[in-house]
């Protein structure tokens, strides 16, 4: 059975295993179409096999969309499951509305994201939890599941401990037999294949590593050989245990992370730990939130702030009622900063009715624009949110390449360290984030709808009344 190849090309080999580096990820499939990936490049998270509130045209006009992650345990709750009814080529890309010559998919069983506690695996299958509760996927389906879907990129089973730990040395090394042994069922399947690496100590991790790089029983001298690249959850993970994985392994494949947490999460893991493909689940959470970001990177000397800036705009604040300012600056490509006219128009009148002459091209939408959206419940807002988010960690990956291919320019830790001090970590202690307050005001917003409405108002305006009693 022909197989989807990845080549990977790093412009700097002798670059060391765990520094910064640029490259170039490459993906052939069997029918011949080849699709090309600058790196470090974004991965985009999906829900049910949609980008979160995004439409078919909006993720075909999106140039920050190109690889394109799939949980595909939601979809096991019908038998079969839907995606695989389909059949025939790139039957994943046809059913969710992906256009084959421009996105790759990759699909894993399971959500990264989704922590939740978990009944342990068997020796033949990994538990998967779905809208109707946890299911079983035993190795062979999983492996007949990726073979009628036809997804460019499949990421391996793998034996993780979803329960609290410590674990046993027991049940390590039964999840490092496991995770092996699924791994060797999924080797005739037709997509490049990418393996978690796993392990819940530094010990197990580099078990595990060794034993992909180790003579294995089969046709091919090790499971490495048959392995287009690597996937790592780096939310609850140091760097420190993340080299540990990759130390025994060849440099050479491209490394994908899950669970990044911010831009300045995203650099420092460039920067530690030499990953090429990076997760935007937290970007798309932003959107959600009602949060614009609006950072540049690399940050120009001359425009260093004197204070530490904010990485975006809490859209549901009330300070931007009257802000007529675009969403960042610069402007991104996006639908949002940059609209653009329809190319056809729909007549509404008879036919023989004068048409309007064509519309210049729209100006951005603004902040107050999209404020009053999110306050009137506007499916739209998260739309246009979605897209400039995406658009703004395109733009920050498209910078960190460019410093890396500039010689001439100072350090790649240099420029990280003075993106710090420009702008807020998300993630660091102190003064309370953009993304806290947005959560704060969008569940506010949310309890403003729905039964109880009036009683909710109510007792709002007796607590501003007593307030002011007080005073």
């Amino acid at each position: 059975m022909a197989r989807a190849t990845v080549r990977f090309t790093l412009d700097d080999v002798s670059m060391t295993p765990f520094g910064p580096r640029r490259g170039t990820l490459t993906l052939t499939r069997p029918s011949g179409t080849v699709l090309t990936f600058a790196t470090p490049t974004l991965l985009t998270p999906t829900s049910r096999g949609c980008v979160p509130h995004l439409a078919r045209c909006h993720i075909r006009a999106s140039p920050a969309i190109g690889l394109v992650h799939v949980p595909f345990e939601s979809f096991l709750e019908q038998t079969p499951p839907v995606p695989t009814v389909l059949g025939g080529a790139h039957a994943l890309h046809r059913f969710l509305g992906f256009d084959p010559d421009k996105h790759i998919l990759a699909l894993s069983a399971r959500d990264p994201a989704d922590t939740r506690t978990m009944p342990p695996n068997g020796n033949s299958h990994l538990n998967a939890y779905c809208l109707r509760g946890v299911r079983k996927l035993a190795a062979q389906e999983w492996t007949s599941h990726v073979t009628a879907c036809s997804p460019d990129l499949v990421v391996a089973l793998s034996d993780t401990p979803h329960t609290s730990p410590p674990f046993s040395q027991k049940r390590l090394t039964k999840s490092i037999e496991r995770s092996l042994a699924w791994l060797a069922a999924l080797l005739g399947s037709p997509a490049a294949i990418l393996v978690p690496l796993a392990g819940c100590t530094a010990r197990a991790r580099s078990a595990f590593s060794t034993s992909l790089v180790s003579p294995s029983v089969g046709d091919l001298p090790t499971y490495d050989a048959g392995i287009a690249g690597y996937t790592l959850d780096v939310s609850l993970h140091p760097p420190s245990l993340l080299q540990t994985s990759l130390l025994p392994l060849p440099p050479t494949k491209p490394r994908f992370v899950h669970g990044t947490s911010s831009p300045h999460h995203m650099l420092r893991l460039i920067r530690d730990v030499g990953v090429d493909v990076l997760d935007a689940r937290w970007a798309v959470d932003a959107a959600s939130y009602g949060v614009a970001l609006d950072f540049v990177f690399p940050v120009p000397t001359e425009a260093q702030p004197s204070t530490q800036q904010n990485i975006g705009h809490n859209l549901y604040d009330t300070r931007h009622r009257l802000d007529f300012h675009p969403l960042s600056s610069p402007s991104c490509p996006c639908i949002a900063c940059s609209p653009t006219p329809p190319a056809s128009r729909i007549n509404h009148g008879p036919a023989s009715a004068p048409l309007p002459p064509n519309d210049p091209p729209n100006a951005p939408y603004t902040r107050a624009y999209i404020h009053h959206l999110l306050h009137t419940h506007e499916m739209s807002a998260h739309a246009l949110l979605v897209s400039h988010n995406l658009a703004m960690l395109d733009a920050l990956l498209a910078g960190v390449r460019d410093v890396l291919a500039s010689p001439a320019s100072s350090s790649f830790a240099t420029h990280v360290s003075r993106f710090e001090a420009a702008y807020r970590d998300t993630a660091s202690e102190g003064e309370e984030d953009v993304m806290s307050q947005a959560r704060k005001m969008w569940a506010a917003v949310e309890k403003a709808r729905g039964k109880g409405r009036l009683r909710r108002e109510r007792e709002a305006e007796a607590g501003g009344e007593d307030q002011d009693r007080e005073l």
